[in-house]
């Protein structure tokens, strides 16, 4: 059958009310596979169960000394593997493209809600939560989606074994019926056990991810103060307790392994000597006794793929009730059906901190914890509440319209936040540059007022394929061939090509040295002449290019004006910008 081309076009909408109800929606979703997966399926393990059939025919014919029967049964057995080795050939490449079918849904859906959140995802679960989301547990769960339809098939031929057996043999049929279910069952008592310590070794996976995420994002530091070892043993504890919890894990699977092997060996030994016991009393034929030996021992397989199943929704629950987690997660609550009219000439205000940026001028923030400032310029861009279990603030509104209120993609059409550490994703310096823009504003201008000149020589010097020109200079990943001044001002220049009516910039010149950041100062207020800009800063120089500077504390706007008068009339203002021990705090309102 001819497969569809991944990755999708749409994901769809997940059912999210509970770990189950989302892996049966991944299961309605590919009703077409899962159908043909069952089909084929049925085909193996069908073809495969009524090969004893012909088998004990043949068996019985040779005793009978009767020619064209021992050609009949073996043209019959033949055909039979033919067919179940079609069927196994169909299914493979159906389960298969079943497994990978659910696991890129699953990444899709996390890929999208990341997108989504943007970056306030990180603040309400850990990132190293979110790679194991997004890299391991979907796996599991595509495993289990891809089971569920051989599971229909291994049902079907067990129930058709049975009824094939009852006729024989009562006694046989009967046996058969009732003793896979039991069999089946008997692994149940270990499933819980197995699913709180694989709960656990996934819990301590996912801190030692984070734990790696966050030694990696921070080497340069760590080399600079020496603390390579102390993070390795870290995260050498952090590996010891997951080896540990995947071992406590794989001792209650190999317990499940092995009862699926020693119960199904038991179960044919007795029904095997009950058939000898029949056929050595003349109540059955050696032919019968054959068919129905290779029967009852073929229910091995179908027990196999129970027990299979069994482990496969243990692991498959607990990946996707975590799943389910990340999906769960909303921008705000509500619709979003109200509409912008004007961004570009509306102020911006958040109620929260009384903090207002007026229309077309250039306003700087002045906060004096660092951290409040990165909450905040993310508040105004209409993102996710801060941290899980906190209720959200009070909307920002642009224009007197709640951001929260409106469409994602209109709200961030609406409002760029341009991040503290922006990400400079690997490519030309062309691709980089090629975001949504107003077309107000060109490449060459955005490079100019960021100051990027020399930022510019460098990727031409170290791409020596660009033949001189800048544009398709090559960026590698996250700009780790660049310094952290000159990645600071490429992404500025890429915010400032985008040209949005609200620009957030949180601390756009950290990392530059004091002549760059005055230029950049003078063509950030040229650049964005008559445009709404807010800029978190405590640095003088762009301080003091803006049309108002507004200093919060305590999470409120405190006192607003102009920089210089600011650091007349204002101690506490002052002493954040020198940086000098604060004073009490000034009293609220702007």
């Amino acid at each position: 059958m001819p497969l569809a081309t991944l990755p999708l076009a749409d994901p769809g909408g997940p059912d999210l009310s509970s770990p189950l109800a989302f892996l049966r929606w991944l299961q309605r979703s590919q009703r077409r596979g899962q159908v043909l997966a069952a089909c084929w399926s049925l085909l193996e393990l069908g073809c495969q169960a009524a090969l004893p059939v012909p088998l004990g025919r043949g068996v019985q014919a040779a005793v009978d000394g009767d020619a064209p029967g021992i050609w009949r049964a073996g043209g019959a057995a033949l055909a039979l593997a033919a067919l179940a080795a079609l069927g196994t050939v169909l299914l493979h490449r159906q389960a298969v493209w079943n497994w990978i079918h659910a696991a890129t849904q699953v990444r899709q859906l996390v890929a999208r809600q990341a997108s989504h959140l943007g970056a306030g995802l990180s603040r309400r679960i850990a990132t190293g939560e979110i790679v194991a989301v997004g890299s391991g547990d979907v796996e599991k769960i595509g495993w289990y989606v891809e089971l569920s339809a051989r599971v229909r098939g291994a049902v079907i031929v067990w129930l058709g074994v049975s009824a094939a057996v009852l006729v024989v043999e009562p006694v046989l049929g009967l046996a058969v019926l009732l003793g896979v279910p039991v069999l089946a069952a008997a692994v149940w008592p270990l499933l819980g056990p197995f699913e709180r310590r694989y709960s656990e070794q996934r819990a301590l996976g996912g801190k030692a991810t984070e734990l790696a995420a966050d030694t990696v994002a921070g080497l340069r530091v760590l080399r600079g103060i020496g603390g390579e070892e102390l993070f390795l043993d870290r995260y050498r504890a952090a590996s010891q307790k997951v080896r540990s919890a995947a071992v406590r894990s794989a001792r209650v699977w190999s317990l499940m392994q092995a009862q699926q092997v020693l119960l199904p060996g038991l179960f044919v030994v007795g029904i095997t000597w009950y058939g000898a016991h029949l056929a050595a009393t003349g109540r059955i034929g050696i032919g019968t006794l054959v068919a129905v030996y290779g029967a009852t021992a073929y229910l091995a397989a179908p027990l196999r793929i129970l027990g299979e199943a069994a482990h496969a929704w243990s692991v498959a629950r607990v990946s996707a009730g975590r799943a389910v987690r990340v999906l769960s997660l909303s921008r705000t609550s509500g619709n979003h059906d109200a509409e912008l009219s004007a961004p570009g000439q509306s102020d911006l205000y958040d109620p929260a901190s009384g903090l207002t940026a007026r229309a077309g001028e250039l306003t700087a923030v002045v906060c004096g914890d660092p951290d409040f400032a990165g909450e905040l310029a993310e508040r105004l861009g209409g993102h996710v509440p801060l941290a899980e279990g906190v209720e959200p603030s009070p909307s920002v509104r642009l224009g007197g319209t709640e951001l929260d209120a409106v469409p994602l993609a209109a709200a961030r059409a609406a409002v760029l936040v341009h991040d503290k550490e922006p990400v400079l994703l690997s490519g030309t310096l062309a691709a980089l540059l090629d975001v949504p823009a107003s077309g107000r504003v060109t490449p060459a201008e955005a490079l100019a007022a960021a100051r990027a000149e020399d930022v510019l020589d460098a990727l031409v010097d170290g791409s020596p394929d660009s033949g001189g020109d800048a544009m398709r200079a090559g960026i590698t990943e996250r700009g780790r061939s660049l310094s952290g001044g000159q990645r600071q001002r490429l992404a500025l220049a890429r915010s400032l090509l985008a040209d949005p009516p609200v620009l957030v910039l949180d601390e756009p010149t950290s990392a530059v040295d004091a002549h760059t950041e005055s230029r950049i100062a003078a063509g950030l207020r040229k650049n964005r002449e008559g445009r709404t800009t807010v800029v978190f800063a405590t640095s003088p120089l762009l301080l003091d290019q803006a049309d108002r500077v507004v200093l919060v504390q305590g999470g409120r706007a405190a006192a607003s004006g102009r920089h210089r008068e600011l650091m007349h009339d204002e101690p506490a203002y002052r002493a954040v910008v020198t940086r000098d021990e604060e004073p009490a705090p000034v009293g609220e309102g702007v």
